[in-house]
């Protein structure tokens, strides 16, 4: 089997020990804030009573609050969350918000190609929205309109971004989209095993992921949303013939006209979606900051958000003047099981420290400061789905896969546009009326996920080529991906 870059080009183990050493197993993102910018809010004691009820603090939940204000300025909304605002995926992912609603345009042409190009248009609306609400509600979340840069690393990946570059030329999107050849590519990020460049400049923009969380929990506070910390929902229920719907906390309950379930990764409420989406962990470091000279000596003065573009995918990203390495690694532990002991995985963390050294060999003797994990709550599609339970009273969207910043806000227009019963171009998208296959009960899942996994990586050694296994699940519209 051939060798990958990262392989042929493998710093050595004491350099690759240095790097790590000194680092702490914590969030970056988390450990930024100010004193005080998440946590110390009330649990939720007794019986209370809203128009609107939020699971889940994270983005999902923070939007549909917001946007929910925005429609009806008077009606009370209450988000629930279990443990702190952000804790979980929104304060600790990459902090890469980009258009695509179907993670990708090919993913999404491949499933609905009929509207492939009313899903880019109502992306790209929606990240616009995204950066105006910034600015409407006063959200200092570190917004970057960067633009994001997709990488060549290998020789067959080359061609590729030629691929790419002529088909958003014939979609007459040439000046968004401009292919950067191996010297141009290294002025724009100074590495050298990049080979070639895309840089799409319109549809990405760089967040910081907790900062983000906070400032829309504080902008929802303040038009009168209400959040209590440390209140896991337990069940839902339907008393009598109210019309509303009840849920349950350990101290509390509040009693809802209509709820929107946003918990993400976590089991679902609704035993219906239980086997739609599985936890699969990705790993990430965060560098010391770069001095003066490390910053010269890398470039990057765009800022883009980078990715390259194997199976197996690495991100990364400046923060000021620190870089953000993660990726490469998805791993799926076998019961589909969220446990705090899976985010430390140190083989995972050498082998970021080991590809973060082979694309910046100029960076030796760097240290890293912070690393973590986190999981993503992935569904076959790679992109969220929606639906509504309890005679309508219920919404839910989940499934995001990895590249839900900028989507959680779509999926919190179309779930409150699915309990308002609107009929609009949200809510008659394919992608919103249909659901992705569930996978398999246990052990079936891990074993295939094992078995997709392995193929992916033989895959990124084989030129790119896809085996048997990737083209037949290519053809049913099923997926696994780093």
């Amino acid at each position: 089997m051939a060798t990958t870059v990262y392989e042929r080009r493998r710093p050595p183990a004491s350099v690759i020990a240095h790097a790590l050493e000194g680092s702490r197993q914590s969030v970056f993102w988390l450990d930024d804030l100010p004193a005080g910018a998440v946590g110390g809010r009330p649990k939720l004691t007794g019986r209370s009573v809203a128009e609107l009820a939020v699971v889940g603090g994270g983005y999902t939940g923070l939007w549909t609050a917001l946007l929910a204000k925005r429609r009806e300025p008077d009606a009370r909304v209450v988000v629930l969350e279990a443990k702190s605002i952000g804790w979980a995926a929104s304060g600790r992912n990459g902090g890469f918000c980009e258009a695509s609603l179907t993670h990708g345009r090919e993913n999404g042409a491949s499933r609905w190609p009929d509207e492939i190009d009313l899903l880019e248009r109502l992306g790209r609306e929606n990240l616009d929205a995204f950066e105006a609400d910034l600015e409407t509600w006063g959200i200092d979340a570190d917004w970057e309109r960067t633009g994001t840069l997709g990488v060549a690393v290998e020789p067959h990946q080359v061609e590729w971004l030629h691929e790419w570059a002529a088909e958003a030329s014939a979609r007459g999107e040439a000046d968004e989209v401009t292919l950067l050849d191996e010297h141009a590519a290294r002025d724009a990020i100074a590495s050298p095993i990049v080979l070639g460049a895309v840089w799409e400049r319109r549809t990405g923009a760089l967040v910081h992921p907790a900062k983000l969380a906070a400032e829309l929990a504080r902008a929802a506070e303040a038009l009168g949303v209400e959040i209590f910390e440390h209140s896991p929902v337990r069940a839902i229920e339907s008393p009598g013939s109210t019309g509303a719907v009840e849920l349950v906390t350990d101290d509390g309950r509040l009693l809802a006209k209509r709820a929107v379930l946003a918990t993400n990764v976590f089991p679902s409420l609704l035993r219906r979606n239980r086997l739609m989406t599985v936890p699969v962990y990705d790993y990430a470091l965060m560098t010391e900051p770069l001095s003066a000279a490390q910053l010269a000596e890398i470039g990057w003065h765009g800022r883009q958000g980078v990715s390259d573009l194997a199976n197996q995918f690495h991100y990364l990203r400046r923060s000021g003047d620190r870089i953000l390495f993660g990726g490469y690694d998805a791993v799926y532990h076998r019961g589909g099981l969220i446990r705090p002991e899976y985010e430390d995985r140190p083989e995972s963390f050498e082998r970021l420290a080991s590809h973060f050294l082979t694309m910046f060999p100029q960076l030796e003797g760097l240290r890293f400061t912070h690393r973590w994990a986190g999981a993503i709550d992935t569904c076959t599609r790679f992109c969220a789905f929606y639906g509504t339970a309890r005679e309508g009273r219920v919404a839910y969207a989940a499934g995001f896969t990895g590249l839900g910043v900028a989507a959680t806000r779509f999926a919190a227009d179309v779930m409150l546009d699915l309990l308002e019963g609107r009929e609009n171009e949200r809510t008659s998208l394919r992608m919103v009326r249909e659901r992705p296959v569930p996978f398999p009960p246990e052990p079936a899942a891990g074993i295939g996920i094992d078995a997709v996994r392995r193929a992916l990586d033989r895959a990124d050694h084989a030129g790119g080529r896809r085996g048997p296994m990737l083209k037949l699940l290519d053809a049913l519209g099923l997926g696994f991906d780093s």
